[in-house]
Parts: structure tokens; C-alpha cells; sequence
């Protein structure tokens, strides 16, 4: 991180998340093509009181949300995914220490796997992986709520089914003995549309924030993030 350049939009948004307040004013100019390094950032906020610890901290959260990936289903979140540079390598023993906080915020045991330099652990449709890159690793999470995603396709084919069998019996002038096993299906496509809908919003937020304690853990080798 201690070469990246935040621009001004950046830079508010670190500010704002270190202080937890209102952005705060630079006291400088700051050309937009160059922007200020992680340093900069730390001297800026020392200025006006905000520890260095908390600019770093903001500024990774930024660059984990930056990478994030949303997958959508009807506009909803079905899947969650986010990439952090580590910028420097993990031992053996930290993977496997990082393992166990997996298993801990995740309740899940999972499957650890290793191909050459690349680390996986996986429990289901989620996915960590640890990949080598030329300044270190990047930590890669995903995951699909694949229960949520086929109970809303079952819905909808449900639905079609129904809006079917209302034009056939319709043509054929069969609709009044029909009503009652199409009523049946409209029923049963919204109750698993709904089961579906419902879940995904607070389901992609918890999955969204675990992640990305488990990054800024992981990526400043510091506090302990099982509670999460």
C-alpha cells in the first residue's frame, strides 16, 4: 500500500472513515493527476489528531471495497466477493493460523487445499483462495447464496408455468377448470420468490463485512476478528 496514490475523492472518503465524522478539510492543494501516498495521508491526519493507525486502516477498507465484485439476480445480491493485495507473503503457519479464524467466523470446517504456491480453502459455494503475485499474495473470497438463487429460479419458472397454463386454458376454454391448480402455482411461485428475495440483502451485508474483517486482519497481521 505504501505506493498507491489516493486522489481527492479517495482521500475524503479515508478521511471520513478514520474519523468517523464529516470530511476534513486538506489545507492543501492536491493535484489531481498525482494524488498522495498512504504516508502523506498519515502526516495529514496527525495535523488534525487522526492516528496513523486509523488512516491505514481506512485506506485498506477503501482498496477491499474497491475490488469488490457483486453478482445480481434481478437486481439482487446473489453472490459476494472481495480481493485484497497483501503486498507481502504469508508463511505456511499464517495461512493455517488464518485458516482457523476462517472456520471460526464462518462456522464451517471447510476443505484446505494447496496446488503449488496457491492456497484454497473452500465449504460449499464459498471460496478463499491465496495467490501469489509479484508483491506478495492477494486474498481472494467469493461466495454465492446458491439456496437463495434456486429458490427464486423455482419461483419463476413457477410463475411462467402459470402464466402458461392461463393462456392455453384461455384458448381452449378451459380457464374456470384450470383456476384452481393455477392459483396453486401463482401461490407457490411468490412464496419461493419471496423466500429467495427476502434472505439476500442482509445475507450479502454479513457476508460483505465479514469478509472485509477478515481482509484488513489478514492484511495488517493484527487484532483478532473471529467475533465478527
Amino acid at each position: 500500500m505504501s505506493d498507491r496514490r489516493y486522489n481527492e475523492n479517495e482521500m475524503a472518503a479515508i478521511f471520513r472513515a478514520a474519523a468517523e465524522g464529516p470530511q476534513l478539510p486538506l489545507g492543501r492543494e492536491v493535484p489531481r493527476d498525482e494524488g498522495m501516498t498512504l504516508a502523506e495521508l498519515q502526516s495529514i491526519g496527525r495535523e488534525v489528531g487522526i492516528e496513523p493507525e486509523a488512516v491505514a486502516q481506512a485506506a485498506l477498507a477503501l482498496d477491499v471495497q474497491r475490488e469488490a465484485r457483486p453478482s445480481t439476480l434481478l437486481g439482487l445480491p446473489i453472490g459476494v466477493s472481495r480481493t485484497v493485495q497483501l503486498n507481502r507473503r504469508l508463511s505456511d503457519e499464517e495461512w493455517e493460523r488464518f485458516v482457523v479464524q476462517l472456520r471460526e467466523v464462518f462456522h464451517a470446517r471447510g476443505v484446505m487445499r494447496s496446488e503449488g504456491s496457491l492456497r484454497h480453502w473452500s465449504n460449499g459455494n464459498l471460496q478463499v483462495l491465496l495467490e501469489p503475485t509479484e508483491a506478495g499474495h492477494r486474498l481472494r473470497f467469493r461466495t454465492v447464496n446458491g439456496a437463495a438463487v434456486s429458490s427464486i429460479r423455482v419461483g419463476i419458472v413457477a410463475l411462467i408455468a402459470a402464466g402458461v397454463t392461463t393462456l392455453v386454458t384461455s384458448l381452449n376454454g378451459q380457464l374456470a377448470g384450470a383456476a384452481s391448480g393455477i392459483g396453486i402455482l401463482v401461490a407457490a411461485g411468490l412464496a419461493f420468490l419471496a423466500n429467495g428475495v427476502v434472505r439476500l440483502p442482509r445475507w450479502a451485508r454479513t457476508r460483505g463485512r465479514q469478509m472485509e474483517a477478515l481482509a484488513a486482519h489478514v492484511a495488517e497481521d493484527k487484532k483478532d476478528v473471529s467475533g465478527t
